[in-house]
């Protein structure tokens, strides 16, 4: 077999075979495939994309390019997983709800990198909380309590990082079949039987559009049916934050107060959804109208935020926070925001509240950077709502007092106020089902 003749052929729209791909893959982990000609393969999958029967033989190369992790002990298993987006702290309501119908969910989760948040650093922020476990604590804990969270162990799918890698200078990375393959191989590496995907689309999103979103969407939802995994990819809108807190201990915060009181909003209808999802993959419901109401249940009753509970305490956290929300970090310093002038909130820069949280201390640049875990902002507003001259419209938090004034200014350009009042983006977009 020979990278120069694989190359011509998708460079040419011929489909290549699993072989094929699995040679490529390997090279390339292996540096028998150079640098440049991986770059030349990508461009060509850039331009001529994948068939389905290419797509699934490419993430399977990438799964079993590293270590895979077998759940079978644990029965039936669930897995979430999220493309990245602001205020987005779904897994830390849908994970206990799911789990509180009956799910198992052994997640392994990642750090948060740029403008979107990261699941291990919010989980961090928990006084104690240890995210790495033997593989006996982390099966034991999810035998008991129903699910946990932890940082990678080994090394999954390592051929995707290096892909990714080169595709980020090589302007091949919003290549859809590249996207879903490297989403598609780190999760089917992690075992589970079921998938529930949450394929963001807007301004503070990686798809800034739902027709792309969609392609995404439909491509993941494929390669978990071939892989044999049920699978839903849901397109759900990232026009403005998901909830009120961008950060960790703040978004920490926030999801506790939605399970103990599960008061509306959009963080918590995209979270029962989401676990009703993962319910009904899990085959708990016999429908997905069952599994909303076991999951609406599992919430208003409290059973979820007592699984949070357990799960932090088995996890070597302070479950003191769940009624006493002061025991998490604490800012040093905080600057609240009024609004310049009177109107309606119209639009929201997500990607830039992000990036006005990492400038507070909450986010980092490089993997290697550490962060502040009382850093972030809590805003007071959401598209369509009124707006006073005066009013407080965020609280800003970092322990370091001179970038409060820069943030808020940064902030403020960041939202739009008009004078007369908008419709808030539909939350949910569309569904896809394997």
């Amino acid at each position: 077999m020979n990278i120069v003749e694989i190359i011509q052929k998708k460079r040419d729209g011929r489909p290549l075979s699993a072989a094929e791909l699995r040679y490529t893959v390997d090279g390339y982990l292996s540096g028998a495939v150079a640098d440049y000609q991986a770059s030349a393969f990508c461009m060509a999958v850039w331009f001529n994309g994948m068939n389905d029967d290419e797509l699934s033989a490419f993430t399977e190369a990438m799964r079993l390019s590293g270590d895979t992790l077998d759940l079978s002990p644990l029965g039936i298993t669930v897995d979430k997983h999220s493309t990245g987006g602001v205020a987005d702290t779904v897994s830390l309501i849908a994970l206990p709800i799911a789990a509180a119908c009956g799910c198992r969910i052994a997640k392994m989760s990642g750090r948060g990198l740029g403008f979107t948040g990261g699941t291990l650093d919010k989980l961090e922020s928990i006084p104690g909380f240890r995210t790495r476990l033997s593989e006996k604590e982390f099966f034991g804990t999810v035998e008991k309590y129903g699910f946990s969270i932890i940082g990678q162990t080994g090394e999954l799918a390592p051929a995707d990082k290096k892909f990714y890698a080169l595709r980020d200078v090589t302007a091949t990375v919003d290549s859809i079949p590249l996207i879903a393959s490297s989403i598609m191989s780190k999760k089917l590496a992690c075992g589970a039987d079921a998938l529930v995907l949450d394929v963001k689309t807007g301004n503070g999103a990686f798809m800034k559009t739902p027709e792309a979103a969609h392609k995404l969407a439909g491509a993941l939802t494929r390669i978990g049916r071939l892989a044999g995994k049920r699978t839903a990819a849901l397109v759900t809108d990232m026009n403005q934050p998901l909830g009120t807190a961008v950060g960790n201990a703040v978004e920490v915060a926030e999801a506790v107060s939605v399970l103990r009181s599960a008061a509306p909003g959009r963080l918590t209808e995209l979270s029962l959804r989401i676990a009703a999802e993962m319910v009904f993959r899990s085959q708990k419901a016999a429908s997905i109208e069952e599994a909303q109401k076991a999951a609406a249940a599992a919430l208003e009753s409290g059973r979820a935020c007592r699984t949070l509970a357990a799960v932090i305490t088995a996890q070597g956290g302070d479950a003191g926070i769940i009624d006493d929300l002061s025991r998490l970090p604490h800012p040093a310093h905080r600057l609240t925001v009024c609004a310049g002038e009177a109107g309606f909130l119209t639009a929201v820069e997500t990607e830039e509240i992000g990036r006005t949280a990492m400038m507070l201390g909450a986010g980092r640049l490089r993997k290697e950077d550490g962060i502040d875990p009382a850093a972030g902002l809590v805003l007071s507003k959401k598209i369509g709502d009124r707006i006073e001259k005066g009013e407080p419209i965020a609280e800003l938090m970092s322990a370091r007092e001179a970038v409060l004034p820069e943030a808020a200014a940064r902030l403020k350009k960041a939202l739009t106020v008009g004078e007369a009042p908008v419709s808030a983006p539909p939350l949910i977009y569309q569904t896809e089902e394997s």
